[in-house]
Formats: structure tokens, C-alpha cells, sequence
């Protein structure tokens, strides 16, 4: 059976255009802003991705962030879209990217 709420998610492709620390945060993270090309430009997430990547690591990747979820305010920041990973092994959360570069805002099938 499929739930309909599944393919209300709008998953799409974005490129990290820059990363801040986010030290108001209860758990550590960055301030993100994504690029997701022309149909949606530039958003902010805050991501707690501190384990494994570093803000270099992250400048110019390609993520995978779900893009219509309603903006959350968190720690004063206002939070646009939910980049996308998996717990580590060992703790932490690795991303979900491309394998291969692909255009910024494309949807995930």
C-alpha cells in the first residue's frame, strides 16, 4: 500500500552555496543556503552535519533536500527546506547526493 503523504514530498537536487556555523543551535550544526537553479533560487537550511563534513566539505556540493515542507525557526533561524542524509555507523548523519552531477532544482523520481 502507498501513502500519498510519500508523494507529496518534494525532493529535488541543490548545490551548497554557502556555509556558516550555527552556534545558537541545541545540537551542533551549519546554516546552509542551497541553490536550487532557476524555479526556486537560493534557500536556507540549517543542517547538523558537523560530524563528518567540514564547511569546506560542503561548499559546492550537490544535496538532496526536500523543498516544500513549511519554513521551522530554528535557534532564530529560519529554516526553508530539510537537506536529506542517514546515520553514520558510528552517529552523525552522512548526505544524500548525486552519484554524478546533475542540473540544480531537478526533481527526485
Amino acid at each position: 500500500m502507498q501513502s500519498d503523504a510519500f508523494f507529496q514530498a518534494e525532493l529535488r537536487v541543490g548545490r551548497v552555496v554557502s556555509v556558516e556555523p550555527f552556534p545558537e543551535a541545541r545540537k551542533p550544526a551549519y546554516k546552509l543556503v542551497v541553490d536550487f537553479g532557476e524555479g526556486l533560487g537560493e534557500k536556507r537550511s540549517s543542517a547538523q552535519l558537523t560530524d563528518f563534513y567540514s564547511p569546506d566539505d560542503l561548499l559546492g556540493r550537490q544535496v538532496v533536500a526536500v523543498t516544500n515542507l513549511p519554513p521551522r525557526l530554528i535557534g532564530g533561524f529560519v529554516s526553508e527546506v530539510l537537506v536529506l542524509g542517514v546515520p553514520g555507523e558510528e552517529g552523525g548523519v552522512v548526505l544524500l547526493e548525486p552519484e554524478r552531477p546533475v542540473a540544480e532544482g531537478v526533481k527526485v523520481y
